[in-house]
């Protein structure tokens, strides 16, 4: 597996597919303000990735759902269930969120894919933190993907 890491706006990232940190899918979709990633994608991809993945109902913590990408020139996206219930990501709830990412990467054949920090948001961990824990999990992950997790931010050239 190709792991890059770069700083810049996961929209911005010419991949097959990116990935929403999203929550456990127990909140109606329609009742939250979605931040971040999730805010993002609404904002320029519409609600029906939303809808799609509101259709999977509850998401075990740590596992992972695909959806079209709405209006966005992706050929998915892969919701990951990366926080519990009180708004927290865990060492356990981002390892398994990378972990079946890359199964769903793997299972369809996807060249290529975007992962913001999970976590690092509205999971209430740092950047440094989240992406440790994502280096170690992709560590134990074989691919042929190339993967690119993206922290948000300006790139200075």
């Amino acid at each position: 597996m190709k792991l890059d890491i770069v700083t810049g706006n996961i929209l911005d990232q010419k991949t097959d597919v990116i990935v929403n940190s999203w929550n456990r899918n127990v909140i109606p979709w329609w009742l939250l303000l979605p931040q971040g990633v999730s805010g993002a994608i609404k904002k320029q991809g519409g609600i029906k990735p939303f809808q799609e993945v509101a259709q999977c109902g509850a998401i075990p913590l740590g596992e992972a759902r695909l959806t079209s990408a709405g209006r966005l020139p992706y050929q998915a996206i892969i919701h990951v269930a990366g926080i519990n219930l009180l708004w927290f990501a865990t060492e356990y709830s981002v390892t398994n969120s990378v972990i079946n990412v890359m199964k769903i990467v793997n299972e369809n054949q996807f060249q290529s894919v975007a992962f913001p920090l999970i976590g690092s948001g509205s999971g209430n961990r740092g950047k440094a933190w989240s992406l440790e824990v994502m280096c170690n999990a992709f560590e134990k992950i074989e691919s042929q993907a190339h993967v690119v997790i993206v922290k948000y931010g300006v790139r200075k050239d």
